[in-house]
């Protein structure tokens, strides 16, 4: 039974990753702090340590008990545009505790490194963007991605220490923390419809975005250790179709079954249209565009989870 690591465990993406581990056969060690992410969250099935990655001490100690074979690397703070605020808590997070788990992964011969990066490493691309690209990322938190990428290449060139990166974007669905203010803006249409105030919108809501439920994402990130193809590469994955921020505000208030009111705030600076090309993954991978989970229909799952919960 392989034995695998996931950091971030009781976060929303990495509690869906460790639930599909599970089911691939797994014995999966989730290391998180709860910073953003919730106990509830982890799979029963897990061993649960609750720790930061930024604890060098603490991690090395788990990888000198476990000797995992697998890391799958999901603890971020993903506030991309807070993070040029928070420049200093973004790298020590971010990347240096990124840092800490690399040198433990080489020091204790783990077979394959999965990190979890993102389509911010990009910046202000010509879209669809694709795997080939310079990444020019735009923030501290994109910086801090696209150095981690850099740094898994360099050991790998260095150490043999194998890896997979994937960049997903905007992904959705059950477990989403609708809390967070500064990320995750569907999970903020949301909670600002529950709470019956509007839904705030920066510009004139023409940007435009891919959305990509999480049961179209989960699984592969959890899978790819399994496909040889995949080791030492890079790849976009989620859905191809963009839509605006309007389409979105419009959609949520369609599945959450509430005509709610929209506020248009003045523009921020951010990547005006990010979506990415996901030819790559669907070649590894075996993913077939036409059979993801719709926006709408996802939403509508998702809406369902959040009115459960509240």
């Amino acid at each position: 039974m392989a034995i695998s690591l996931v950091t971030g465990g009781a976060g929303f993406i990495g509690s869906h990753v460790v639930n599909s581990l599970w089911q691939l056969g797994h014995e999966v060690i989730v290391l998180d702090d709860l910073s953003v992410g919730f106990e509830q969250n982890i799979n029963s099935r897990a061993t649960f340590m609750k720790g930061s990655i930024c604890d060098y001490k603490l991690v090395n100690k788990l990888f000198s008990k476990y000797k995992f074979d697998y890391v799958y690397h999901l603890a971020a703070y993903a506030a991309e545009g807070l993070s040029h605020f928070i420049r200093r808590f973004n790298y020590n997070n971010n990347l240096i505790g990124s840092v800490n788990l690399i040198n433990a992964s080489v020091k204790n011969k783990v077979k394959c490194f999965v990190f979890t990066s993102s389509i911010a490493v990009y910046g202000s691309q010509v879209v669809p963007m694709t795997e080939t690209a310079t990444p020019q990322p735009e923030d501290p938190y994109g910086v801090a991605k696209y150095a981690i990428e850099m740094d898994l290449k360099a050991a790998y060139k260095m150490f043999g220490l194998e890896y997979v990166i994937f960049r997903p974007h905007n992904v959705y669905g059950p477990m989403q923390n609708i809390g967070d203010r500064y990320r995750n803006v569907i999970g903020i249409f949301m909670n600002q419809l529950l709470q019956d105030i509007p839904l705030t919108i920066f510009g004139d809501g023409s940007q435009t975005r891919a959305f990509s439920h999480i049961d179209d994402v989960a699984p592969h990130i959890a899978n790819c250790v399994n496909i040889k193809e995949a080791y030492n590469e890079i790849f976009n994955i989620g859905g191809d179709t963009e839509y605006s921020v309007k389409e979105l505000a419009d959609t949520v208030m369609k599945v959450m079954g509430i005509d709610g009111e929209i506020r248009n705030l003045e523009t921020r600076n951010e990547v005006v249209h990010a979506y990415a090309d996901h030819e790559k993954a669907e070649k590894v991978f075996g993913i077939d565009q036409d059979s993801l989970i719709t926006l709408e229909a996802g939403l509508k799952e998702m809406a369902d989870w959040v009115k459960k919960k509240e």
